[in-house]
C-alpha cells in the first residue's frame, strides 16, 4: 500500500472511530440525563430555525414585519422611550393586558429591539416550561406507574419538538411566557396539595402560586374558571376545610397583584377597569352574525368589523364605553338570535379542536391594510374570500407554500397523532382520575373560555403540552405492555427449550 493510500485509510478509520466513540458517549450521557437532553434538543431546534432556516423572517428590525403581535411591539417601544404603557407614545391606555408588554420592553432595553433577542429569550423560557411540564407529568403519574419519570420525559420531548410552538416561540407573542407561568402555577398547586401540613413551606407555595396566578392573569385573563376547577381538584384528595385553607391565600395574593394594575386603570379612566378594555371587542368577535360563515370559510373572526354607536373607530373602541358598546352589541345579537347559538358554539368547538392550523385561510394582499376595511368577496363557487391586506403584511407570508402546504400537513400529522394518543391516554389513566383530572380541567376551561370569546390555534396551543402528557402516558403504557409481553415470550421459549 502506497503512503498516500495508507494515509487516507488511517484518516477514514480515525474519523469513524471518533464518530462511533462520540455516538457512544452521547448515548451514555442521554441515558444518564434524559430530561437535560430533551431541553438541549429543544434549544437546538429553536435556534436552528431562528439562525439558519429563517433568519430574515424573524428579523423584524430589518424587515419591518413583526410576526406575532405588532401591538405588544408598540407597547414595548413606547415603554422604553417614555416609561408610559400606551399604544400611542406618551399616552397611557389599557387596550391589551400589560405583563408581556413590560417583559418585551425589558428584553429590548437589555438586548436591543431585535428578532434574535426575542427568539433567544423565548427559547430559554420554553426550556424552563419543558422542565416544569416534565415535573408536572411525573407528579401526577407517580401513583400510576413505576415509570412516572419516563412519562415526564416523553411529555417534555413531545413539547420540545412540537413544530407549531417551535415557530410561534420565535415570534413576538405572549405564548411562551404565558405557558411558563401556567406550568409554574400548576406545579406549585400540585406540591401544595401534596403537603401534609400547613407549615411554612405550604404557605410559601400558596403565596408563590398566588403571585403566578396574578401575573398570568395580567397576561391572559382566562384563568378564573380554571382556578375554580383547581378547587374541585383539591377536594378529590382533601377535605373542604383544608382546601379552603390552602387556596384562600392563592386567591388573595393573585387578586392583590391584579388589583394593583386595576388601581392604575381606574385612575386613568375614572372608572373600574380590572385589566384591559378589549373584553367587549373579543366577545363581539366571537358573537356576531359573521362568526359562523367566517369560521366555516377558515378565516379568523378578528376580521369581522363592528358596527354601531361607540364602536366605529379604534379610538372609540379602546375606551371603557366603547368596549361596553361592543359587548352590548354582541349580547343583543345573541338575545335576538337564540336559535343561532347552538350552531355558533358547535362551530367554535370544532375550530378550537381542529387538527389543522386555524385560521386555514388568510386575506389576500390588497390595497387597504385596515382591518375594518378588509373586503368580502366570493369565488366562482360562492365561497367567502377576504381581500385587503397591505402588501408585505406578515400575515400574507402564511399563504406561501412553505407554510400553507408543508407547514399545515406537518401540523396535522404531529398534532393529529398526539391528539388521538391523548384521548387514548385519558381512558388508560382513568384509575388515577383524582390526580390526572387536573390536566382534563385545563382543557375544559380553555375550551369554554375560547368558545365564549373566539378560538384559533394560537389561543389553544399554550395548553397543548399539558394535553401531550396523556399522549406520553399512552406511549409509556404501550412500551410497558410490549416489554412485558416480550419477557413472557422469552420465558416461554426458555422453558420450552429446557
Amino acid at each position: 500500500m502506497d503512503p498516500t493510500t495508507r494515509l487516507l485509510v488511517n484518516l477514514v478509520a480515525a474519523v469513524l472511530s471518533v464518530t462511533i466513540n462520540g455516538f457512544i458517549l452521547v448515548r451514555a450521557w442521554v441515558s444518564r440525563h434524559p430530561l437535560a437532553s430533551v431541553v438541549a434538543l429543544a434549544i437546538v431546534a429553536r435556534l436552528a430555525v431562528l439562525l439558519f432556516f429563517y433568519p430574515s423572517l424573524f428579523a423584524f428590525e430589518n424587515t419591518g414585519a413583526v410576526h406575532g403581535s405588532e401591538g405588544f411591539d408598540l407597547y414595548a417601544q413606547n415603554l422604553r422611550a417614555t416609561g408610559v404603557y400606551g399604544l400611542e407614545r406618551g399616552v397611557p391606555d389599557a387596550v391589551l393586558p400589560p405583563l408581556y408588554g413590560y417583559v418585551l420592553a425589558g428584553i429590548y432595553s437589555v438586548f436591543g429591539r431585535t428578532g434574535l433577542a426575542v427568539g433567544v429569550v423565548h427559547t430559554l423560557i420554553d426550556a424552563a416550561s419543558i422542565v416544569l411540564l416534565a415535573k408536572i407529568a411525573a407528579a401526577l403519574f407517580v401513583r400510576a406507574t413505576l415509570h412516572w419519570r419516563a412519562v415526564g420525559v416523553v411529555a417534555a420531548l413531545l413539547f420540545a419538538l412540537y413544530p407549531y410552538l417551535i415557530f410561534q416561540s420565535l415570534t413576538v407573542i405572549d405564548t411562551p411566557l404565558f405557558m411558563l407561568l401556567l406550568h409554574a402555577w400548576l406545579y406549585l398547586l400540585i406540591r401544595l396539595r401534596e403537603r401534609l401540613w400547613l407549615d411554612r413551606a405550604a404557605w410559601g407555595l400558596a403565596v408563590g402560586a398566588g403571585l403566578l396566578l396574578g401575573l398570568a392573569t395580567l397576561m391572559r385573563p382566562i384563568l378564573p374558571l380554571l382556578a375554580l376547577l383547581v378547587a374541585v381538584w383539591f377536594l378529590f384528595r382533601l377535605p373542604l376545610g383544608q382546601t379552603i385553607a390552602r387556596l384562600l391565600p392563592v386567591a388573595v395574593v393573585g387578586a392583590a397583584v391584579v388589583l394593583m394594575w386595576s388601581a392604575r386603570n381606574t385612575a386613568l379612566y375614572g372608572e373600574f377597569v380590572p385589566i384591559s378594555v378589549n373584553g367587549g371587542a373579543n366577545f363581539y368577535q366571537g358573537s356576531n352574525p359573521n362568526v359562523v360563515p367566517y369560521l366555516r370559510a377558515g378565516y379568523d373572526t378578528q376580521w369581522t368589523s363592528p358596527d354601531g354607536a361607540g364602536a366605529r373607530s379604534a379610538s372609540e373602541r379602546h375606551t371603557p364605553a366603547g368596549d361596553r358598546a361592543l359587548f352590548a352589541q354582541a349580547w343583543a345579537w345573541l338575545a335576538d338570535n337564540p336559535a343561532a347559538i347552538p350552531e355558533l358554539l358547535w362551530v367554535k368547538f370544532q375550530t378550537h379542536w381542529s387538527i389543522d392550523v386555524f385560521p386555514r385561510q388568510n386575506p389576500a394582499p390588497g390595497e387597504r391594510p385596515i382591518i375594518d376595511q378588509v373586503r368580502e368577496t366570493t369565488d366562482a363557487a360562492g365561497a367567502l374570500q377576504l381581500e385587503g391586506l397591505a402588501a408585505g403584511d406578515p400575515v400574507s407570508v402564511y399563504n406561501a407554500p412553505l407554510f400553507d402546504v408543508i407547514g399545515r400537513w406537518l401540523h396535522r400529522l404531529y398534532f393529529g397523532m398526539l391528539f388521538a394518543l391523548a384521548l387514548a391516554g385519558m381512558v388508560l389513566a382513568r384509575r388515577g382520575w383524582r390526580d390526572v383530572a387536573l390536566l382534563v380541567f385545563v382543557q375544559l376551561s380553555m375550551t369554554f373560555m375560547y368558545m365564549l370569546f373566539h378560538p384559533s390555534t394560537r389561543y389553544r396551543t399554550p395548553s397543548d403540552p399539558l394535553l401531550f402528557v396523556f399522549a406520553a402516558w399512552t406511549l409509556v403504557w404501550g412500551y410497558q405492555r410490549w416489554r412485558a409481553r416480550t419477557a413472557r415470550l422469552h420465558q416461554t421459549d426458555y422453558e420450552t427449550a429446557a
